[in-house]
């Protein structure tokens, strides 16, 4: 027989009090019975905000998501938004995406908020994140929720909050509503709604966003080039279908597939083992398709359509899949090629990445003369790099997980603009006797080869935290000296806010705010970062090599070099 812990049993019997409904505690009194493992996975913490908001598996208990769970967190900021706006009617936007019970959750946020006489927008069906982003801004709402687990398995759903400015929670207001939330009680939550504050939207905003969304990621492509270029295009069962399509059309673009075993929105996605377009076994079927179309680019969106993934004909005419790092790179000279073109660059402009995306974009950066700004990993810290130096103009920015932001209309990644901001680039280069692929090529000759790869290590449950939390200890308690044989120069711990050079042992301050993350910096210019993901049960190894290629010509060559580098950093870190 299992034994519960009397803390983590103190937290079930709270919640078989009569704040709670009789279906939640007859499964909590079924699961202590039956199967008291899970009950401890269910109570032994509170789910917490991490990078992308809150994710968590559904069920009840305070690690999981449900009506509780949310509808505290729900009330802690209904409170904490009376407080920040005592003179207004605070206004909030809610949207939510294709999986299971998103719908039922979205609304039981709206009943929270309008029963503490906030006045809601509720999206009528599902929409995509980057939608609720723009919507937040153009209806002057104080701020938004989106009910997503992005990528997630379907057994996920999570909870992201965005303040007035479109972006997600970012200090001081996230500790602070953390603060109100852990004050409160559950039964103080009030669930009865006020219906008269809720106001449904759909079609109004729809319009205005992809409209948005046009003249943002178009530029100049005729209507020649739109013609010529054939698009293959995957939802993943998600929401992109309800913006993205339509993007496209209202853009000039009418050689677009979808693949239709994916097209309906289906919180089970059906077809993939993972809806993340970060793993080419989600694009398979888009890729069968554009083999038999012959199209020029696959793009697929992952379920609340924030990133993307691409592939595009390289140079024996096969589709390759573009990583996240790649895509970034592209999109960010292309946009710095319009800018300059226009003659938009006057030196108070900056571009965007973060900590563990390629060192590569701060060459581009260099070459344009524009700012290059690095932050911690998620949207929500390049939304702030916006509200904070409102004296510098954004061009765009991204990370590499797959998410581009296009300006700031957007304060989010957004895979509705990036999508068409892709194919304007797809079908320029074709137009001009090129290729997507051939003009990435023509960056590395120009900028240096950079070749990045990610290595995720699943640790699930109460055991799986602990072991990531230990191995990050080890990590600080015993730096690496080599990294493949080469000396390790200079060690940044995010944590601890120092970087170190290795070599005469003096210390610098990071300046930016503090995360569980250490960067290995070696004498031959490879990177390796180490961080806990902050929505799932992983640690995440980030490699980066370099080196420079004198000719498209012997792209393979060097590819190949970097490759076998890159597999030797890993079994030395006995990654595999």
């Amino acid at each position: 027989m299992i034994y519960i812990k009397p803390e983590i049993l103190d937290r079930i019997n709270t919640w078989l009090t009569p704040a709670f409904d009789a279906e939640t505690q007859q499964i909590i009194k079924d699961s202590i019975a039956n199967n008291p493992e899970d009950i401890q996975e269910s109570f032994y913490k509170d789910l917490e905000f991490g990078t992308g908001g809150m994710r968590g598996i559904m069920g009840v208990g305070t690690n999981r998501i449900n009506k509780y769970t949310l509808g505290k967190n729900t009330q802690g900021l209904s409170d904490y938004l009376h407080k920040s706006f005592p003179n207004e009617t605070p206004k909030t936007v809610i949207a939510y995406d294709c999986r299971h019970n998103s719908k039922s959750l979205a609304k039981v946020v709206a009943d929270v908020f309008s029963a503490n006489g906030i006045e809601v927008y509720l999206f009528e069906d599902l929409r995509a994140t980057p939608e609720l982003s723009f919507a937040l801004k153009h209806l002057n709402c104080h701020c938004g929720i989106v009910l997503t687990a992005s990528h997630n398995p379907p057994e996920y759903n999570g909870y992201k909050v965005y303040w007035q400015d479109g972006g997600q929670l970012v200090p001081p207001h996230d500790n602070a509503i953390i603060n109100v939330i852990d004050n409160l009680d559950y039964a103080d939550i009030k669930f009865e709604a006020n219906d008269d504050l809720i106001h449904y939207i759909g079609k109004d905003v729809d319009d205005v966003f992809i409209n948005a969304s046009v003249n943002n990621g178009s530029f100049n492509t005729s209507e020649v080039a739109k013609d010529d270029l054939t698009i293959v295009f995957t939802s993943l069962h998600g929401t992109s279908i309800t913006a993205v399509p339509e993007t496209l059309k209202r853009a000039g673009y009418k050689n677009v597939h979808i693949v239709k075993e994916q097209e309906i929105p289906d919180g089970d996605f059906p077809t993939v083992v993972s809806p993340n377009p970060e793993e080419p076994a989600a694009l398979k079927m888009a890729l069968e398709l554009a083999n038999k179309v012959n199209a020029d680019i696959v793009i697929g969106t992952d379920p609340d359509c924030d990133r993307l993934g691409i592939a595009v004909r390289n140079s024996e005419n096969e589709l390759q899949l573009l990583n996240g790092n790649q895509t970034m790179l592209m999109m960010t000279e292309f946009l710095l090629k319009q800018w300059k073109k226009e003659g938009k660059i006057t030196g108070k402009e900056f571009i965007a990445s973060t900590i563990v995306s390629t060192p590569m974009l701060n060459n581009l950066a260099n070459s344009y003369n524009v700012e290059s700004k690095i932050v911690l990993t998620g949207f929500k810290w390049i939304a702030k790099l916006i509200h904070d130096y409102k004296d510098l103009n954004f061009i765009g920015g991204g990370e590499e997980s797959f998410g581009y932001m296009v300006g700031d209309f957007v304060r989010d990644k957004d895979a509705v603009t990036s999508t068409l901001l892709a194919c304007e680039i797809a079908a320029q280069a074709k137009a001009n006797g090129g290729s997507l692929y051939k003009e990435l090529i023509d960056l590395y000759v120009e900028h240096g080869f950079y070749k990045e790869h990610l290595i995720s290590l699943t640790k699930k449950g109460i055991e799986g935290a602990q072991e990531i939390k230990q191995m990050m200890i080890d990590a600080r308690k015993n730096p690496l000296t080599l990294v493949n044989g080469s000396k390790v120069v200079k060690i940044e711990d995010y944590q601890l806010s120092v970087s170190k050079n290795m070599l005469t042992g003096e210390e610098s301050v990071i300046d930016i705010p503090k995360s569980n993350v250490l960067i290995y910096y070696t004498e031959d210019g490879s990177k390796v970062a180490l961080r806990p993901s902050g929505t799932e049960p992983k640690i995440k190894f980030y490699i980066s090599v370099n080196t420079t290629l004198n000719s498209a010509s012997e792209f393979k060559t060097v590819e190949n070099q970097l490759d076998a580098k890159i597999a030797a950093i890993v079994k030395d870190m006995q990654l595999s």
